[in-house]
């Protein structure tokens, strides 16, 4: 049987640039000091996740077939007749993405959002303490969710023998129904997705500041690095010491 394009190519750049990005930014946060001018790179890293989730959101009202929020299988008892099928063997072929993927992208995204406005809460320095906690606890359960998705892909895999991760790649599944008709590739869109990313990372490096360890986002002042939290302390104390050299005048 003929393999079917189900994914299109914006949907399936999205997916590599949102587990890349995702993968640079915990690698960065575990592996480097927060006290190097590297880890910068942990927090520009999130905000391009942040903005490829929002991409990804416009995408999945306007995008092809399976791109679509209405296309996620959520119903609990779908996802219970999947598990059981790849553990029993058989089961329906989905076209899209099945039960389980359907809630593992549904609670990465939701993941996603979350550290990105727990990060800029503590970027700008708005946020309570308890925000960092909050944000280590989503982007390790980001990571639990990751690799259950891999898990259960490789299960899968062994299972049916389907090569259901390859679909993700060439955005084709084969063995589907003979009505299934193939979504556009949309490259166009694909193109233009990359562009926004690509400009976006760029004008976010640009903009980064090393001297000072801050960004200007849209008017609000980020601090990305403990360079930037070393000369706020500095002027903290040149403030404190011009108050103290004032007084002493006043005397």
């Amino acid at each position: 049987m003929n393999a079917v394009r189900v994914y299109d190519l914006p949907t399936r750049v999205f997916h590599w640039s949102f587990a890349g990005l995702f993968v640079a930014a915990y690698a960065i946060a575990n592996l480097v000091d927060d006290e190097s001018a590297r880890f910068a790179w942990h927090m520009l890293a999130g905000l391009m996740l942040g903005l490829a989730v929002l991409l990804r959101l416009v995408w999945g009202v306007i995008g092809t077939r399976h791109a679509r929020w209405a296309d996620l299988r959520l119903d609990p008892r779908q996802l219970a007749g999947y598990l059981k099928g790849v553990v029993a063997g058989g089961g329906r072929r989905w076209a899209g993405h099945n039960p389980a993927s359907s809630w593992a992208a549904l609670a990465m995204l939701a993941l996603a959002l979350g550290l990105g406005g727990t990060g800029l809460a503590m970027a700008s320095g708005t946020g309570p303490e308890w925000v960092e906690e909050v944000h280590e606890l989503a982007a390790n359960a980001f990571l639990v969710v990751a690799l259950l998705h891999v898990a259960g892909l490789l299960v899968h895999v062994l299972r049916h023998r389907d090569g259901l991760p390859l679909s993700m790649l060439s955005g084709r599944k084969r063995d589907l129904p003979a009505d299934e008709a193939s979504v556009p590739a949309r490259p166009f869109v694909a193109l233009l997705l990359l562009a926004v990313l690509v400009v976006a990372g760029g004008s976010l490096a640009n903009g980064y500041q090393p001297a000072t360890g801050t960004l200007d986002l849209f008017g609000t002042r980020l601090v990305l690095g403990e360079a930037g939290d070393a000369d706020e302390a500095h002027a903290g104390r040149g403030e404190a010491g011009e108050h103290a050299e004032d007084e002493a005048d006043d005397d």
